[in-house]
């Protein structure tokens, strides 16, 4: 009766004699039936059965209400009552040694389980490493005194009865158990808060570990970019051919091996901000912004200066190589020429100063004259060469060359002193004309002599400069040219020889006469200075020049036909890499509009396409070989290429780049997927939607494009709409937007874009794409959560303890929370209270710390 009324919850009215039984079984049929209306199935039991002091009926009735008041409740991962509570055990104990629990008898015989389960949640009230196995008496009693003392559970059980069983009894020990199931689900409710905490605030951690790693790597990038780009700007010419190659080769050294890895680094620190980006969307956290100067889009206007600071500077190297070039020819030729004209009037002053014909006889002072005019004739010749020496002198100060006073000062030298030459040739001019009306003999013969040899002898003269001259070409034309002109020269030998023959005629012809008359003739011709011997000598000395002259060319042109050679062979290379890069390029646009299979096959495909690319990097190593070889042969053309070194180079990088970027994107959208719970083939209709619409296959669309898109997937945003949904999954929810016909408004659309679009680009990539359509379709994480989950640990108090927070979380996490949480200002607020509320929205953006 007693057991009844606690049942039912009633006081049952206590049957008169002689109506004992009767009443008795009315009392059981009203406990019974409270039973019944709990759902709880007794079969083949009745109130007489247990009116009439049926054991066996009676205790199944009692088995039967324990299942279902103390362990029906249980219930793990699915499973039944029993299996729940028994699976919850082998979870508990499954760290400790000795403990292998597989039912509710055999296992809990020595102790070791009851003591673990204790020590699992209470670690301070069990000393577990100093049970033993073979003692289980101590063990059993151990546990069933620390339970009733500190955990307020009733010892239930015997531990000489359990001992000295050879199967407990199950129930029993079953209903036991569940007591302390019940004892520490308190404790593991409050565990469950703690872990969801950690994980939040892992996730946190892990971000601004992120962030601070984006900060330092874009600060490093930054202040690279900054030294590089004074260097790349400055055009301060050098002086010398020697110091302008080493700034060449210094820039080399800047393209090979200094640049690359600042652009693995960029294209590194950008996968690295969209990464971290992607995980804070998918985490509900507000977007990373870096400190001021360091935004992705200061490093790509960083790096649009270095490149524009870098643009050109090779040509410019290169040109002033050239400029120098030709200053050292144009330097080489002006000493040359100004050596030979200063070595011709070395003495001429002083010739033309020389009063002789005041004492001369009629036929000296005819020859005298005659002298003049040859000497005249010679100074007339000479007038080309010293109009080149400042011609080239002005040519060399116009490309502003270093040494132009020199040259300009001997340059002005030459000309005072030739204008001397011309102003004292006139004055012995007319002196000799005056003294000539006094003398009328003069050797024809000797006259006609100096009148062509001296001709005869700047002719040679000027063939021996030209011979001697410098040359300088840069093709295989230019080279063919000066061969055919030297060949031309050489044609007009026979000519020359014939016309030196004639006049060493002439003057074989006058000494005959003069032998022949016995006429005393007074040592060397009058009227010149040119000897036969000197015509002989220089005309032995052109025959010399013509053959050197020959090998000269002749090396000048196997050098060209090498440089056209390196021409060819680098314009071969070129023509293959550089269509090749293109290709790459069009074949990677194509893979991420396709992306056909699963995202992991994609990712999969791309790693291969990118291991394709890195190991055609040999193909590019030989095409710089080939360049520093063109180079330094100074090539400054070529003619059988339109691509250049800084092309491929350009070229080579942003194929790079781009196959980063686009591994970078499938896997963004692999961890969007996997955080969002998006289905493989939800993931490929959302890509097949957006490639139809993105008609440029740009990577993103255009606002129409993204209206268009959204529509396509029945998709409409309208708030009131939208809550009615509930949670229906994506089918269902379009299925909804179609029925009721509903269409994008504009004030929802502006809504939508500004979500998709933050920055007023006017453009929606494929990711934006990805985040909006998960939100919208999948559950997240929220402020909510957490803050429920504090609740948990603070004992639904509306502030929480850092004495609760250490006790509670690990230390490192702790302190973490410690740190940023404000002060609690409530009206229940104790001393050191700290408002986790406001701590746990700031996590998600929506308040600040």
């Amino acid at each position: 009766m007693l057991l009844l009324e606690v049942i039912s919850g009633e006081r049952l009215p206590k049957p008169e004699r002689g109506k004992m039984r009767v009443h008795k079984i009315n009392n059981v049929n009203k406990a019974l039936d409270f039973i019944a209306s709990k759902g709880v199935k007794l079969v083949s039991i009745g109130a007489e059965e247990i009116v009439d002091g049926n054991a066996k009926m009676t205790l199944g009735m009692i088995w039967t209400i324990i299942l279902r008041f103390a362990i029906q409740d249980i219930s793990v991962e699915e499973t039944s009552a029993k299996e729940g509570l028994l699976l919850w055990c082998q979870r508990k104990t499954a760290p400790y040694k000795n403990v292998n629990v597989q039912n509710f008898h055999i296992s809990w015989k020595d102790g070791l389980a009851f003591n673990a389960l204790i020590h699992r949640h209470r670690p301070e009230l069990i000393e577990y490493d100093k049970l033993r196995k073979d003692d289980p008496v101590t063990n059993l009693n151990n546990a069933f005194e620390v339970a009733e003392k500190y955990l307020d559970i009733p010892k239930m059980l015997d531990a000489e009865d359990i001992v000295n069983t050879a199967r407990p009894d199950e129930k029993a020990i079953m209903t036991y158990v569940s007591s302390f199931y019940h004892a520490f689900s308190g404790a593991q409710k409050a565990e469950t808060a703690a872990n969801r905490i950690c994980k939040v605030l892992a996730v946190n951690q892990e971000n601004e570990h992120l962030m601070e790693d984006y900060e330092r790597l874009a600060s490093d990038l930054l202040e690279w970019i900054r030294r590089t780009i004074p260097w790349l700007e400055d055009r301060v010419p050098q002086k010398t051919i020697q110091e302008m190659q080493q700034k060449l080769e210094d820039f080399r050294d800047y393209r090979r091996v200094h640049k690359p890895p600042k652009v693995q680094e960029k294209c590194q620190l950008e996968i690295n901000f969209n990464t971290l980006q992607t995980k804070l969307r998918l985490s509900n956290r507000p977007a990373f912004m870096p400190s001021e100067g360091r935004m992705v889009s200061d490093i790509n206007n960083g790096w649009q200066h270095l490149e524009q600071a870098e643009k050109g500077y090779e040509e410019w190297l290169l040109n002033e190589i050239r400029r120098l070039e030709r200053l050292d020819h144009l330097a080489e030729k002006f000493r040359q020429k100004a050596s030979i004209h200063e070595a011709w009037t070395d003495g001429k002053e002083v010739m033309l100063k020389h009063r002789d014909y005041e004492t001369a006889t009629l036929s000296d002072i005819k020859a005298l004259i005659r002298k003049h005019e040859a000497f005249e004739s010679d100074l007339a010749a000479h007038q080309d060469r010293v109009e080149q020496i400042a011609a080239i002198a002005q040519e060399l100060n116009e490309l502003d060359y270093y040494d132009s006073h020199n040259v300009n000062t001997r340059c002005q030298k030459i000309c005072d002193q030739w204008d001397a030459l011309g102003s004292l040739t006139h004055s012995r001019r007319e002196a000799l004309e005056k003294t000539e009306k006094q003398l009328e003999t003069i050797d024809q013969l000797h006259l006609e002599y100096a009148k062509r040899a001296a001709p005869f002898n700047n002719w040679m003269e000027s063939a021996m400069e030209d011979l001697q001259d410098m040359f300088i070409v840069h093709t295989i034309e230019e080279i063919e040219g000066l061969i055919s002109a030297h060949d031309q020269f050489k044609s007009t030998l026979p000519d020359a020889d014939r016309e030196r023959e004639a006049i060493l005629a002439i003057h074989k012809e006058a000494q005959r006469i003069a032998e022949s008359n016995h006429i005393k003739l007074s040592g060397s011709n009058p009227y010149t200075t040119v000897t036969p011997q000197i015509i002989n000598s220089k005309w032995e000395k052109v025959q010399q020049l013509v053959p050197k002259r020959d090998h000269a060319l002749l090396e000048e042109q196997s050098k060209q036909q090498s440089n056209e050679h390196l021409r060819r062979q680098f314009a071969s290379q070129a023509n293959i890499v550089g269509p090749w890069i293109q290709t790459k390029m069009e074949e990677i646009g194509r893979i991420s509009i396709e992306m056909n299979g699963t995202l992991e096959d994609q990712l999969s495909h791309l790693k291969q396409y990118e291991r394709s690319i890195v190991d055609y990097k040999p193909n590019l190593d030989l095409l710089e070989q080939q360049h520093q070889l063109i180079q330094e042969a100074l090539i400054f053309d070529n003619k059988h290429t339109n691509y250049t070194m800084e092309h491929i180079r350009v070229g080579w990088e942003q194929l790079l780049t781009t196959i980063a970027r686009t591994i970078n994107e499938v896997e963004n959208q692999i961890l969007t997927r996997d955080a969002k719970g998006i289905s493989q083939e939800q993931m490929q209709e959302f890509r097949a939607s957006f490639n139809h619409f993105d008609k440029d296959h740009g990577g993103a669309l255009g606002p129409e494009e993204f209206k268009a898109c959204l529509i396509s997937l029945g998709y409409d945003v309208e708030n009131d709409r939208q809550k009615q949904t509930g949670s229906m999954d994506s089918d269902d929810f379009r299925a909804l937007l179609i029925s009721t016909g509903y269409s994008l408004g504009d004030a929802e659309f502006h809504r939508i874009m500004s979500v998709v679009d933050p920055n007023h680009s006017g453009l929606v990539t494929f990711q934006a794409f990805i985040d909006f359509m998960s939100r919208e379709t999948t559950d997240t994480d929220t402020a909510d959560q957490v803050i429920a989950s504090f609740k948990v640990l603070a004992g639904d108090k509306n502030f929480i303890t850092a004495e609760e927070l250490r006790r509670e979380l690990p230390p490192d996490q702790a302190e973490y929370c410690i740190a940023r949480m404000a002060p609690y200002q409530g009206p229940d607020a104790v001393p050191g209270a700290l408002d986790y509320k406001s701590f746990s929205t700031a996590l998600y953006g929506e308040s600040d710390l």
